[in-house]
């Protein structure tokens, strides 16, 4: 595995802020295939979650799936608000960065979850998204461009 530099946000960087994949690579190397990984371990956590939910309404919150997906969007709006990552993004040690190179705040992580939860339903938008994140040079998702935001390997600090 490559060592990832320390990010430092006063380095001299591209336009946008965020590390250059040609002069630093090291901070999007696998970056797909982590976000893959880190979503799947999300949905298997939020459905537990919901289960749990569903246990504590004896059995009611099970027949009403939009809970689902309300569960989803405060989970993913807390966790990227906390540290700028799901505990899943977390776990395969990525992070998002706004197109400031700087971690999400609160506001930034409630626009991206409204985005990505929108996204979710159409087939094609996802299907748009994993071909940008596996073709791209900074493996942005459809609902990260108009953001500038992306998934980086997360920094040594």
């Amino acid at each position: 595995m490559t060592q990832t530099r320390a990010y430092n946000p006063n380095y001299r960087r591209s336009p946008t802020g965020l590390p250059d994949p040609q002069t630093e690579p090291q901070f999007y190397d696998g970056v797909a295939g982590k976000r893959l990984m880190a979503w799947i371990f999300d949905i298997v956590l939020i459905t537990a979650l919901w289960f749990v939910f569903g246990i504590l309404t004896l059995g009611l919150g099970w027949l009403l799936l939009p809970f689902w997906a309300v569960i989803s969007f405060i989970y993913r709006t807390l966790t990227i608000s906390g540290r700028s990552a799901t505990w899943g993004m977390r776990m395969m040690g990525i992070e998002f960065r706004d197109g400031f190179g700087q971690r999400f705040g609160m506001g930034q992580a409630l626009v991206h979850t409204g985005l990505y939860t929108v996204s979710l339903m159409f087939v094609a938008t996802q299907l748009i998204s994993v071909v940008l994140m596996a073709g791209t040079a900074r493996g942005q998702a459809l609902h990260d461009i108009p953001l500038g935001s992306t998934a980086i390997n997360s920094p040594s600090n």
